[in-house]
C-alpha cells in the first residue's frame, strides 16, 4: 500500500512511503509519527492518499494506541467484540482471541491481565475489524524484553498470514530491525526507506546514522581515487572507502563505520590485502560488558566505539590500556557526501 500524506498540524509532516507486510517507521520522540498513524486512522486532519476525505469509520483501519484503549469493565471477549455488529460478533472475537493466543483469558477483565496480554487483545481488536491497513503505536514500549521479543514475533507472524499492510511506529531501533521493510522518519518527511539491514549498514543521512546507532562518523576530504573507491584523508590517516560514484578530489565527506564491524587486528593473523588497507594503532580506553558482548572504545588517531562478541573478547583478554591495532574493511566503511547524504 502507497501511502502519501501531509499535515500541517500539529506539526508539518510530508510521509510518503510503501506499507507492505510488517513495515517499521523509526523516528524520534515528537518527530510526527503518532501523529501520522491519527491522521491514518482519521482521528486528525490531513490530506493524502489513501482514504483522504473519508470518515474514520469509512478506512477499515485497525489502530493500537500506546495505551491499548480497552473497557475496563469489560471482558477480554467483550473487548474483541466491541465495534464487530451482528450474530457472529463472539464467533469472530472469539476466533482472534484464538490466533493471539488468549483463548482461555477470555474471561478476564483488564486488570487481570499482564502488560502483554493486555497487548494481544488490543491487537485482537484491532484485527478483527478485518481491516485494510492496521497502524500500531509503539507496541512494545511498555513490555520487558522477553515480552517484547515474543510480541514481535506474534504481530509478524499473524500480518504475514493475513496478508495485511502493517504501520508499526517505534524509536526503539530494536523493533525497527525486527520489520520486513525499515522507513525513517526525519525533518518531518521520509528520507530513506529499504530493508532494515540496508539502512543499519548505509544510513542516507546523518541524522539517520545517529538514529540507527552508526556511532563512528567522522569528517575528511577526498584524496584520491583508486578502482571503485575512493581515499579519504581523516586526521592524518589515509581510508579507503568504496563509492559507485565517487565524489571529486578535494571534497569534504563525512564517513562512518558501525561499532559492530571494527575488527580487532590479531598479531598471529596476518590480514588479506583488502584489510591492510584501513588499519591503525590504538590504546583501549574503556571496556564494559553488555549482555553477551563487550562495548569497547579505543582511542588513537580515530577515537572508535567497539561492539566485541563475548567469544571474541574470551579469546583476546584486551584490558583497558591495551595497545591493540584495528582494521576498518573497506565494505562496511559506508560513505556520505558533504550534506550528508550517501554518495
Amino acid at each position: 500500500m502507497e501511502i502519501d500524506y501531509r499535515l500541517e498540524r500539529p506539526l508539518n509532516l510530508h510521509a510518503r512511503l510503501r506499507v507492505e507486510g510488517l513495515t517499521a517507521l523509526l523516528g524520534e520522540s515528537g518527530s510526527g509519527k503518532t501523529s501520522l498513524l491519527r491522521a491514518l486512522a482519521g482521528l486528525i486532519r490531513a490530506r493524502g492518499e489513501p482514504f483522504g476525505g473519508l470518515r474514520p469509520e469509512q478506512r477499515r483501519v485497525g489502530y493500537l494506541p500506546q495505551g491499548y484503549a480497552l473497557v475496563p469493565h469489560m471482558t477480554a471477549l467483550e473487548n474483541v467484540a466491541l465495534p464487530l455488529r451482528g450474530p457472529e460478533a463472539e464467533r469472530v472475537a472469539r476466533r482472534w482471541l484464538e490466533r493471539v493466543e488468549l483463548a482461555h483469558l477470555a474471561g478476564r477483565r483488564p486488570h487481570e491481565l499482564s502488560g502483554g496480554e493486555r497487548q494481544r487483545v488490543a491487537l485482537a481488536r484491532a484485527l478483527a475489524l478485518e481491516p485494510r491497513l492496521l497502524l500500531l503505536d509503539e507496541p512494545t514500549s511498555a513490555l520487558d524484553a522477553a515480552t517484547r521479543e515474543t510480541t514481535i514475533d506474534l504481530i509478524d507472524r499473524i500480518v504475514a498470514e493475513v496478508g495485511l499492510p502493517t504501520l508499526l511506529v517505534t524509536h526503539d531501533r530494536y523493533v525497527a530491525g525486527r520489520s520486513r521493510s525499515l522507513a525513517v522518519l526525519e525533518h518531518g518527511a521520509v528520507r530513506q526507506q529499504g530493508p532494515p539491514d540496508e539502512v543499519f549498514a548505509r544510513p542516507a543521512t546523518l541524522g539517520i546514522a545517529r538514529l540507527v546507532g552508526f556511532a563512528n562518523v567522522f569528517a575528511g576530504k577526498v584524496a584520491g581515487r583508486e578502482g571503485d573507491g575512493v581515499w579519504i584523508e581523516t586526521r592524518g590517516l589515509r581510508i579507503f572507502a568504496p563509492t559507485e560514484a565517487p565524489p571529486p578530489v578535494g571534497r569534504q565527506v563525512h564517513w562512518g563505520i558501525r561499532p559492530e564491524e571494527v575488527m580487532i587486528v590479531r598479531p598471529d593473523r596476518p590480514l588479506s590485502s583488502p584489510l591492510a588497507r584501513n588499519r591503525l594503532e590504538v590504546v583501549v580506553r574503556r571496556l564494559v560488558k553488555k549482555g553477551l558482548a563487550y562495548a569497547v572504545r579505543v582511542e588513537g588517531a580515530l577515537a572508535l566505539e567497539v561492539l566485541l562478541p563475548r567469544h571474541v573478547q574470551d579469546r583476546l583478554r584486551l584490558s583497558e590500556g591495551d595497545r591493540i591495532e584495528v582494521a576498518l574493511k573497506p565494505t562496511y566503511v559506508h560513505l556520505f557526501s558533504s550534506e550528508g547524504f550517501s554518495s
